[in-house]
């Protein structure tokens, strides 16, 4: 997949998770979760959307601010602390989308979360989770960016 294609911000993570074995990229994962800041306590009661194809609860709200090609993207998760790799795939989007120009955010590609070489370390099924996470906020951005 071509980095031109991708954020910046995205990019430079892959490049970390790469730069380290196999092994290590869990745990850096896990680190990204545990970065991943609580929902903020005005959006609680706020609906947000449940990624069902994750095996651990994960909830989804990416709020779009501004309009045309100053909308930047805001990203918020509910996740549980005993969910390491769901929290960490939050944390992956939310370290490399959150703030973000909702074109960028529209434009990654769907298969984005493949480039984190995560394959053999996380199950196929995580795999797809990671990919429907994305999927989810990219609808919630487009949604925010149709008017």
């Amino acid at each position: 997949m071509p980095s031109a294609a991708l954020p910046s911000r995205f990019t430079e993570l892959v490049a970390e998770f790469h730069a380290l074995p196999p092994a290590d990229r869990l745990q850096l994962l896990a680190e990204l979760g545990d970065e991943l800041p609580e929902l903020p306590a005005h959006l609680r009661s706020h609906p947000l959307e449940r990624v069902t194809e994750c095996q651990s609860p994960l909830s989804v709200l990416a709020l779009v601010e501004g309009e045309g090609s100053a909308a930047v993207v805001r990203l918020h998760f509910a996740a549980p602390p005993h969910a390491p790799v769901t929290r960490g795939f939050a944390g992956v989007l939310h370290a490399t989308l959150d703030g973000a120009p909702a074109g960028e955010v529209l434009a990654l590609p769907a298969d984005a979360t493949a480039s984190f070489g995560l394959e053999g370390v996380v199950s196929p099924l995580r795999l797809r989770g990671f990919a429907a996470l994305l999927a989810r906020v990219q609808r919630q951005v487009a949604a925010g960016t149709a008017g």
